[in-house]
């Protein structure tokens, strides 16, 4: 949220430094003035305006004459008497400056207006300036002064004034969106700034505007999302920090979509996260380049798309983080060359494989098969590889078994195969697998399954204890890994994202390679829209540990 400039009362008081002495009906007029007594002010006045006759004081005469005949909105004789002294070069030029301009804005000749104010040279009365600028822009056109922004927005009362016309608009046009995103960015230049609250937006789909059923359910992925982040944000303001987090649903409904992100309080947002799906995703990654907004995609790992964008991210590492991560683990372990890979037609699983087969070729690995699997075809796969009961080695076939899916239904028959023979052969598969109750990979007779971490959690760590317990005291049920990552995502923000850390978050990612997590293992954003922490965890003593 940011602070903009607002109008003072604003006053102009004239020091008559003059040898000669003051007139009685000079007196009068002024005490006139202060009384609201304006037409007989004037009435007072009018001698003093010959200049031939007065010289220094028909200045003077003419100021107080001016003022006191926009005070009876006589904006047209007030310019005329002030012409012959706008552009005089005296010790009150400023002061006359900034009376023409009022004249001219009352005259809605703003642009005029606007011209003589600049060049007021006095710092003592630059806060006049900013302030009248407010006080007659604040109600105008946004096309006025989005159309003129570029001109005068070293002036603060013009940019407060635009930014208070476009926050009191409900719809605004493409233009007025672009304009005030620029606006955005014009704090520091003009003494606006950022307060100490940390605004965060959240859109998801939470019901499909398709769909007869409108109903939010507790049972799905984004509900558990949302879960994560709630008790984030709760974990905040716990530790003191100012945050607040406004919800949206998407609906599914990219037209809606549209709309609503005209929504003054996502315009003014300083993070977006979500939504979730492909084609609402472009559609905000787009909105959050032009608003220079950080715009954080919560759970996908395909952000290729993101690649050459400033203010997109995913959350968890992209395909490319991941085949390289696998690609560095299974050299460093020395498994041998030969390798297979099975995956599932999911659009991540499907670029994975082909990506991380061309890294693996690259470095010297030789394939030995690769396979797109489903639930009944993995057994095949496995057994082609070698994993059938009675056969005790596959050194002679593979060297490593890669299984790329989040899928429990092929999971749970390459778990079974692997628990009933006795193979001792390394199978990487991803994170999720340890989620799925079926799987006790500590029974096994070879700790042989290995886990490509996409921000896998730090299951025993004491962060995690408490996490569950809070959840389960708020939910009465315990976090599923949705809500894990929604909860430790609110804390990635937080750590690169508000009063300590500033708000430029490319600039906050990039000052250091790793920061630690607090329930996952790590990130890494230098340089990057994504984690580029992928190491690969295997089971040591019963526990969880990233291999060396």
């Amino acid at each position: 949220m940011r602070k903009y400039l607002f109008i003072l009362p604003l006053f102009f008081v004239l020091n008559l430094t003059f040898s000669q002495t003051v007139p009685e009906g000079f007196s009068l007029a002024k005490s006139q003035i202060s009384t609201g007594n304006y037409v007989e002010a004037m009435n007072s006045l009018r001698e003093y305006l010959n200049s031939e006759k007065y010289g220094n004081l028909s200045n003077y005469a003419r100021f107080y004459f001016a003022k006191a005949s926009l005070e009876t909105n006589q904006t047209l004789q007030a310019l005329e008497v002030l012409q012959p002294i706008i552009e005089l070069d005296w010790e009150n030029a400023d002061e006359v400056k900034i009376l023409v301009a009022e004249a001219m804005f009352k005259n809605s000749q703003n642009l005029d207006a606007l011209r003589i104010l600049a060049q007021v040279q006095s710092a003592d009365l630059k806060e006049n300036v900013s302030d009248l600028t407010f006080k007659y822009l604040s109600s105008s056109s946004p096309d006025f002064l989005v159309s003129n922004l570029q001109g005068f927005k070293e002036n603060p009362g013009y940019v407060g004034a635009l930014s208070a016309v476009l926050q009191s608009k409900t719809v605004l046009s493409s233009d007025e969106r672009s304009l005030y995103y620029e606006l955005r960015g014009l704090g520091e230049a003009t003494g606006t700034g950022k307060d100490d609250v940390l605004d965060l937006v959240v859109i998801l789909p939470f019901t499909d505007f398709n769909s007869r059923n409108d109903s939010i359910s507790p049972n799905t992925f984004v509900y558990e999302l949302y879960q994560g982040l709630s008790l984030g944000v709760d974990q905040l303001k716990r530790e003191k920090r100012q945050v607040n987090l406004l919800t949206f649903d998407s609906r599914r409904d990219l037209a809606y979509l549209k709309n609503l992100l005209q929504d003054p309080s996502i315009l003014k947002a300083d993070a977006i996260i979500g939504p979730i799906y492909q084609d609402e995703a472009d559609l905000v990654s787009v909105f959050a380049e032009n608003a220079k907004i950080p715009f954080i995609h919560p759970l996908s790992n395909l952000g290729e798309r993101f690649a050459n964008r400033e203010y997109s991210f995913l959350f968890r590492p992209s395909v490319n983080d991941l085949s390289e991560g696998i690609v560095r683990s299974l050299k460093r372990q020395n498994w041998g060359k030969k390798f297979a890979i099975g995956y599932s037609n999911s659009s991540r699983d499907e670029r994975l494989a082909g990506m991380l087969q061309q890294r693996l070729l690259q470095e010297g690995f030789f394939q030995i098969n690769m396979k797109q699997l489903t639930p009944s075809s993995t057994g095949q796969f496995l057994q082609e590889l070698g994993i059938t009961t009675g056969r005790d080695s596959l050194e002679n076939l593979v060297d490593q078994i890669i299984i790329l899916t989040d899928d429990p239904s092929i999971a749970q028959p390459t778990f079974g195969l692997i628990e009933s023979v006795t193979s001792d052969v390394p199978v990487v598969v991803m994170d999720s697998w340890l989620a799925f109750n079926f799987a006790n990979y500590e029974m096994l007779e070879f700790p042989n399954f290995y886990f490509i971490s996409n921000n896998v959690p730090e299951f025993e760590s004491e962060e995690m204890k408490k996490f569950k317990q809070r959840f389960y005291n708020r939910y009465l049920t315990y976090p599923t890994l949705n809500a894990s990552l929604g909860y430790e995502l609110l804390y990635w923000i937080s750590l690169n994202l508000g009063p300590v850390s500033g708000y430029d978050f490319r600039k906050s990612l990039d000052l250091g390679a790793f920061q630690k997590g607090k329930l996952t293992w790590g990130f890494n954003f230098q340089n990057s829209n994504s984690n580029q922490y992928v190491p690969v965890f295997g089971f040591e003593a019963g526990e969880l540990k990233p291999l060396n």
